[in-house]
């Protein structure tokens, strides 16, 4: 209860102005008449908590930055970026874990509960809406807050893996120059360079987040689950995403294939646009809460 008096954290979420009255009864009505309402989340309502995101104009790392998130690929294949990753994390990590959620997290739960969300798919790893108290909810790239082994499949808590972490670099320390979304923070290559990086205690294998870094896909068992639960929905309310990722993406498409109709919730510009039926340019945690 404390979370949804606490002020909202703005350093991170573009200017834009106080949600219009008529578009407040706008969402209104288009939450009214869904009984099986379908809702994909990204990375603009978690901005509220403090968390960074990619894309978001002037305050985005894309805009803030010429940096660029770990590539799967790169991941895999090079020590070198493991060892970048895993120290960046590390420093980002006591920070990044300790993000609460913010009131538009909590609306989402607290229509779960009343019976109004059939489906919550979110794009971000942040386990914010978990920690919200969502249930019916899959997580499309996966969660930061879980780690496994590429050989073996076995699984940790990331919380665990910072212990060892500290076991293994107990003279090591880097002060961040900057913060990036996804619990990543700036180093420079020097302050890298002794970072040691745990193998998997089970078989010596890489471990890494679980989560779909960029270049990697989500699973196709997964995708046919969330197509499933939108084809159960008879609306779909987007918030907080410029659906520029067409992992996502694609659930819009499908559900303008159905003929659902679909609102969008995001401040600036976004793939659906042209075929919402509703577009309102407003903070999730300032508008949503306004809806009953």
């Amino acid at each position: 209860r404390s979370v949804s008096r606490a002020s909202p954290n703005l350093t991170f979420v573009p200017a834009c102005l106080p949600p219009d009255p008529a578009e407040v009864e706008e969402l209104q009505r288009f939450v009214s008449n869904s009984k099986r309402l379908f809702v994909m989340t990204g990375a603009g309502i978690s901005t509220e908590s403090g968390i960074p995101d990619y894309r978001s104009e002037g305050v985005g790392l894309y805009a803030r930055t010429d940096r660029r998130p770990v590539q799967h690929a790169e991941f895999v294949r090079s020590a070198s970026a493991r060892q970048r990753y895993w120290a960046r994390n590390f420093v980002g990590w006591p920070q990044f874990s300790s993000h609460q959620p913010n009131k538009a997290h909590l609306v989402l739960r607290d229509w779960e509960k009343l019976g109004k969300l059939h489906w919550l798919v979110t794009q971000n790893v942040d386990a914010l809406h978990t920690k919200a108290g969502s249930q019916r909810m899959t997580e499309l790239h996966g969660c930061i807050h879980r780690v496994f082994c590429l050989a073996c499949g076995d699984r940790i808590l990331r919380s665990e893996l910072q212990e060892h972490f500290e076991a293994l670099n107990p003279t090591w320390k880097a002060e961040a120059f900057g913060v990036a979304p996804d619990g990543d923070v700036f180093l420079t290559d020097e302050q890298v360079r002794n970072f040691q990086v745990p193998a998997c205690h089970k078989c010596g294998g890489i471990l890494k987040p679980d989560v779909t870094f960029f270049g990697d896909t989500v699973s196709q068992e997964k995708v046919s689950f969330v197509h499933q639960r939108l084809a159960e929905s008879d609306s779909m309310l987007v918030a907080g995403s410029s659906m520029q990722v067409y992992s996502g993406y694609r659930f819009a498409l499908a559900a303008r294939e159905k003929k659902l109709p679909i609102a969008v919730l995001n401040i600036g510009p976004t793939r659906l646009d042209h075929f919402a039926s509703l577009k309102l340019n407003s903070r999730c945690g300032e508008l949503l809460p306004l809806i009953v």
